[in-house]
């Protein structure tokens, strides 16, 4: 019988272990959180316009670069072709 109230004393001992550990780290997590510089509205609004404008410049510049090599490769095959 002593033997098996061991093995329930480390298990509930781990359950324990398991339990801080995870308290411990939501807390630390929390206090990151509250280090965080969160950004106001303004500050968003500029942020989103500049991701729009970078990712509409990098949109026609793969655009460009994919139309001018699907011409070129066009007329590689038309004169490879004829």
């Amino acid at each position: 019988m002593n033997g098996m109230s061991n093995v329930k004393r480390m298990e509930a001992s781990k359950l324990g272990g398991i339990r801080e550990r995870s308290t411990g780290f939501l807390r630390n997590v929390w206090a990151e959180l509250k280090k965080v510089h969160w950004p106001n509205r303004k500050e968003i609004i500029t942020y989103t316009g500049v991701v729009l404008v970078a990712v509409a410049f990098v949109s026609i510049l793969i655009w460009l670069v994919d139309s001018a090599l699907s011409l070129l490769l066009e007329q590689l095959l038309n004169a490879v072709g004829k």
